[in-house]
């Protein structure tokens, strides 16, 4: 590498620029809402003209219909690894607006606080990567190989961007990947495993003053789900902490019943609707906990004659877990030395990210880390503190031109 390089890359990265195009971010309305005609697309249209006009070459390609992906390519001077950074582009509900201090979609600035949706979740890490490709295409900085920024749709659904970023083989030549999520510049080397299960309960409707001529499916669901909080407890008692992503967790998230048309006091529904959310621990079976839920869904609906009920699978992501020593966790934390002096702080993501299907399906060692308190994510009054998300557009920057100094 260029004697001094980093640091000289380091002097191009523009703070004012960074809150500027996180406050523009926040202020694209892209939650997932087809009904509300908002989504992904004004983002990708943003950054996309942005990118571009900053010399970037840029390529567009649709997940689904209106929910384009962007991947952005920034070539080095000769042959060398790819680096991958990952930033997803839609966001959370806002839920109830009037909740807010201040709005939802306006990137307000107060007490050297940007606040929105997205401000850490994560528009702020988007914009600080953005930053730090640009500052070292400022700064000619002469490396070998080179940088993508990954923009996929639906990161906070079922990932459908991601996957197609992978099956279009965008990802193929890519040697290490920093995941762009707010975990408060810690390195996080692991995340837990995620399954998404549904469990549909069909029973009789019937007038509620006579029950018995019909067949209530919620009461069996809720016994269900009381027998799956004993499963979460049985499965933290056998597993135990794990340090890196803390508990093991079954938690119910929808309950529906019924699941469509109209609800009303006297009237037993026909059908109950409950979903799971299974995050798991490195040491726990999905396959064990896919047929426990089945076999707790089935024997309770036994108990009620004539109730039947059907169990689905939604999605299943496995665990990550990139070791300490690979070079791009190698890359991130010598960053981390270089631009704030401190010792890198190694944790695990509480949940799942697009990097688990880079991890899983194409073998992509992963890191992830960003700007932003890893409880704020998905509350109201979401924010991100300026001075970290600095800290982090430059964290990037010295993260990318040391992992692409180093051989494959």
């Amino acid at each position: 590498m260029e004697p001094g390089i980093v640091e000289r890359v380091l002097r191009y990265v523009d703070a004012e620029l960074l809150v500027e195009l996180t406050r523009s971010l926040i202020r694209i309305d892209s939650v997932y809402r087809p009904e509300r005609g908002t989504g992904e697309a004004g983002v990708a249209r943003y950054v996309t003209e942005l990118l571009e006009a900053w010399g970037f070459s840029v390529r567009v390609e649709e997940a689904a219909p209106g929910r384009p992906n962007v991947l952005a390519e920034l070539c080095g001077t000769r042959e060398g690894k790819t680096l991958l950074f990952e930033a997803h582009s839609d966001v959370v509900t806002e839920g109830d607006a009037s909740l807010w201090t201040y709005p939802p979609f306006e990137g307000v600035v107060v007490d050297n606080r940007i606040y929105g949706r997205g401000a850490c979740d994560t528009k702020g890490n988007l914009a600080a990567a953005m930053v730090a490709l640009k500052a070292i295409k400022d700064a000619a900085a002469d490396f070998g190989g080179r940088i993508l920024l990954a923009v996929p749709v639906d990161e906070e659904g079922l990932m459908i961007g991601i996957k197609k970023m992978i099956e279009s083989g965008w990802c193929n030549e890519v040697d290490g990947a920093i995941i762009c999520e707010p975990e408060e510049n810690q390195l996080c080397i692991a995340q837990k495993g995620a399954l998404r299960i549904g469990i549909r309960a069909h029973g009789k409707m019937a007038h509620g003053a006579i029950p018995r001529a019909g067949i209530n499916p919620i009461t069996p669901v809720c016994r269900m789900v009381a027998r799956l909080a004993e499963l979460e407890r049985s499965e933290g008692a056998h597993h135990g902490e794990d340090p890196l992503v803390g508990w093991p967790s079954i938690t119910p998230t929808i309950f529906l019943a019924p699941p469509s048309g109209e609800p009303q006091i006297n009237v037993i529904p026909n059908q109950a609707y409950v979903t799971l959310d299974v995050r798991t621990t490195p040491r726990q079976d999905h396959g064990f906990l896919k047929e426990a839920v089945l076999n707790i869904a089935r024997e309770e609906a036994d108990k009620v004659p004539g109730l039947r009920v059907e169990t689905a699978v939604i999605d299943d992501r496995p665990c990550t877990y990139t070791p300490p020593d690979d070079p791009v966790v190698q890359a991130a934390a010598e960053a981390v030395r270089l631009v704030t002096g401190r010792e890198p702080q190694y944790n695990g993501v509480p949940g799942a990210t697009d990097g688990t299907f880079l991890w899983a399906w194409k073998g992509i060692p992963i890191v992830t880390f960003g700007a932003g308190k890893r409880e704020v994510p998905h509350q109201v009054d979401e924010y991100v503190d300026i001075p970290e998300l600095i800290e982090t557009a430059r964290l990037y920057a010295a993260a990318a031109m040391i992992f692409l100094s180093t051989r494959r």
